[in-house]
């Protein structure tokens, strides 16, 4: 037997800890090795490279549009008003963080909650969850290359160190070995991905036939993504991962007020939630960047060769499910 294919849907989905069996718990309990590792791994990684370890945010007047990125699939936002102001659940701390890396912290990572409350027939995708973690970061005047050289750098060392500490817990949890990835990645331009496969499937497509991680680029998505105006170009990557699919999405960021508030405007994103942002822009105080963020049960969910990456959380936060707990 192999690693299920990404995208298969589920006939069986993750259940709470109260409703698994001995054996079950004991999985469940491997699979929580491997997660711990995994964050040791990682966040050692960023703070040997120089980063700075911040803590997150969980309400904001701004987070992530997510939008007009065609991958997003929100059935509602969480907004509450607090001291006369509405604030709303972290989407994803990109604006916090493109903010922090210009004014105070060069190179910065946050181990990040976000909500992101998606439709309820995503549930049995395997890789879509209500709730999730990510090591979100970024790094002052960096490169795309800048930030692959990284990604890989922390991989390699995770993997192979996983293959060397926590062999019983992963000869327990999958069908075939962990295969170390060959660094540098390929790197595979979207419209390439689009010609080989087809427009809708390119990521399964992808994901079935890599043996080891790839770089996809150049993917029109929010308005905080680099794209040049003259050749229509977007600096910005996904991460996909052999027999699951995608585990990062990054990019080098805008930083200049008139590009900003001209793609603001032109994907009708509410400036209101932005202001911030803008205003910064305007006085020059933003700085050039890149990053990403890193799922967290997406990459132990690939290492671990789960089903579902709900499996990889204590309580699972699976679309259109809701736990006592």
């Amino acid at each position: 037997m192999t690693t299920p294919e990404p995208c298969v849907p589920l006939t069986e989905l993750p259940k709470p800890l109260d409703q698994l069996s001995p054996a079950e718990l004991e999985r469940k309990a491997c699979i929580g090795k491997v997660m711990t590792h995994t964050l040791q791994s990682l966040t050692s990684t960023f703070i040997g490279s120089g980063f700075q370890w911040l803590l997150p945010v969980a309400l904001s007047q701004s987070t992530d549009p997510l939008w007009p990125d065609p991958g997003a699939s929100i059935e509602k936002r969480i907004e509450v008003d607090i001291y006369g102001k509405v604030v709303r659940t972290t989407a994803s701390m990109i604006i916090h963080k493109l903010v922090a890396s210009s004014l105070a912290y060069p190179k910065l990572f946050i181990v990040s909650p976000n909500i992101r409350i998606e439709k309820a027939e995503r549930a049995k995708t395997g890789r879509h969850i209500y709730e999730f973690s990510q090591i979100d970061f970024e790094a002052r005047d960096a490169s795309s290359k800048d930030i692959f050289t990284l990604v890989e750098k922390a991989l390699v060392t995770l993997v192979t160190s996983l293959n060397k500490d926590l062999k019983s817990e992963l000869d327990t949890l999958r069908y075939e070995p962990l295969r170390v990835p060959t660094a540098p990645f390929k790197v595979v331009d979207k419209a390439d991905l689009e010609a080989e496969y087809d427009a809708d499937g390119w990521e399964a497509g992808l994901a079935e036939s890599i043996k080891d991680p790839v770089w996809a680029i150049n993917i029109p998505r929010e308005f905080y993504d680099f794209e040049d105006f003259q050749t229509g170009k977007w600096d910005n990557y996904d991460l996909f991962m052999p027999n699951f699919g995608e585990v990062l999405s990054g990019a080098k960021r805008e930083w200049e007020y008139d590009k900003i508030s001209k793609k603001i405007e032109r994907d009708q994103v509410n400036k209101e939630n932005y202001a911030l942002l803008l205003k910064l822009a305007k006085e020059g105080k933003t700085k050039p960047s890149a990053g990403a963020g890193i799922g967290i049960e997406r990459i132990v969910g690939w290492a671990t060769g789960v089903r579902h990456i709900a499996e990889t959380q204590p309580f699972p936060r699976v679309p259109g499910t809701v736990n006592e707990l």
